[in-house]
């Protein structure tokens, strides 16, 4: 059957989890570098297309062939080591400790911020042949995006980096659905599918992506957004990162671990 249940898949996730903290130093790297390269192409193909359409659902409806593109591969996102990796380590799997979780933490950080940097560089290269002209509408809008996504929020204080956080939860809620998902099937459409529904669904909410965000806002700052680095990281990437942890650790991976891996005794009748 190309269908799991959720006993299955939920082992699955733990296995992967464990995987990952034993990956080599290299393999870790480099995927995370095409991970963080493919969605931020992603998003620089949603942002075009809303630009030039001024609708946003489509932008949505387009962005997660990035993510599918990136997950077929066997890439790693921060946002899904954050979900899978904890796994392993409270299932007490031989050798998976919390040190070797922060590990493949922080080279997966490394490696996303590493190749959404890089595509970063080659958007805006294209856009300006080279930096000699402007780069037209899609470089406001993108340095529209950075100044309100960062300053927007400093001006409203705690109160403003505490809703950056709750988007961070919310969108790493979705897109750890749509790594869940993928593993529903075993058939790739199937697979496509599952994952295509939730990350659609985060974007249109304009809910917050650590990686997207490695993209977009340097991609910003380097077409002229009117703010510092400091207000990128400060006002959007540290809670940005840390809503991401939360949500995807406990909304998704916590609670499928709780019921379907440690699963309590049915009571009697």
């Amino acid at each position: 059957m190309s269908y799991l249940e959720p006993s299955e898949f939920a082992k699955k996730m733990v296995d992967q989890g464990e995987q990952k903290i034993f990956m080599s130093t290299k393999d870790t790297l480099v995927r995370a570098f095409m991970a963080g390269a493919i969605l931020a192409l992603a998003a620089f193909f949603a942002i075009t297309v809303i630009t030039q359409t001024g609708n946003a659902l489509i932008g949505a409806i387009l962005f997660p062939v990035g993510f599918i593109m990136l997950y077929l591969m066997k890439y790693d996102l921060l946002t899904g080591v954050f979900t899978l990796v904890p796994l392993a380590v409270i299932d007490k799997r031989p050798g998976c400790t919390v040190k070797g979780m922060l590990r493949n933490w922080g080279l997966v950080f490394c490696g996303n911020f590493a190749g959404a940097l890089t595509t970063a560089f080659f958007a805006s290269f294209i856009l300006t042949y080279g930096y000699q002209i402007d780069g037209g509408a899609v470089a406001a809008k993108v340095a529209t995006i950075g100044e309100s996504r960062t300053l927007g929020y400093k001006e409203q204080g705690v109160l403003g980096w505490f809703t950056i956080f709750i988007r961070g939860m919310l969108c790493n809620w979705m897109v750890s659905m749509g790594v869940v998902g993928a593993m529903i099937s075993t058939s790739a459409g199937a697979k496509m599918a599952a994952m295509w529904m939730p990350i659609m669904l985060f974007f249109y909410m304009v809910f917050e992506h650590s990686i997207v965000n490695m993209f977009l806002f340097p991609f910003s700052m380097i077409m002229g957004g009117d703010f510092h680095l400091i207000d990128y990281f400060m006002w959007n990437e540290i809670p940005t990162a840390l809503g991401n942890l939360v949500g995807g650790f406990l909304l998704v991976g916590l609670p499928i671990y709780l019921t379907h891996v440690r699963e309590t005794k049915k009571r009697a009748a």
